[in-house]
């Protein structure tokens, strides 16, 4: 298993099947890429065949404040450390921003906990017809 911040070499070919578990509409490998390529850092966890079975990003503006939208391991891959690492290396390449914030449902909060993150509160806003990434997104009407 490989933990890196790096894209290079990563093609939607390359991203496993079986993330985004639960969604009802899940973006295509092609729009999974497209995120982690627009983030402002990600850590992807890589099996032994160079495939990720894992990824957290963050957006944000580079200065004050990042976001951790996403993490995510494949369930063949839980249990081993990974999101722990993975959130680990991101929380690294952000630093030394003011601010890394994380919005996660109350199953999770102990994992967040155990890493340094503080319970706050949080507001959402979601669109469940733009998971897909069938549509632009920012700027469309």
């Amino acid at each position: 298993m490989e933990i890196t911040t790096s894209l290079d070499g990563i093609t939607a070919e390359r991203i496993a099947e079986g993330f985004f578990e639960g969604w009802p509409s899940p973006p295509s490998p092609q729009t999974h890429l497209a995120l982690l390529q627009g983030s402002l850092a990600v850590a992807l966890a890589l099996d032994d065949d160079g495939q990720v079975v894992g990824f957290a990003n963050a957006v944000g503006d580079g200065v004050l404040c990042a976001y951790i939208p996403l993490l995510e391991v494949l369930e063949s891959h839980r249990g081993r450390g990974i999101g722990t690492q993975l959130v680990e290396r991101l929380v690294e390449a952000v630093s030394p921003c003011y601010m890394i914030d994380v919005a996660c449902d109350d199953d999770v909060v102990p994992f967040y906990e155990r890493i340094g993150f503080t319970p706050s509160n949080a507001m959402i806003r979601r669109d469940y017809a733009a998971q897909s990434g069938t549509t632009s997104g920012v700027g469309e009407a």
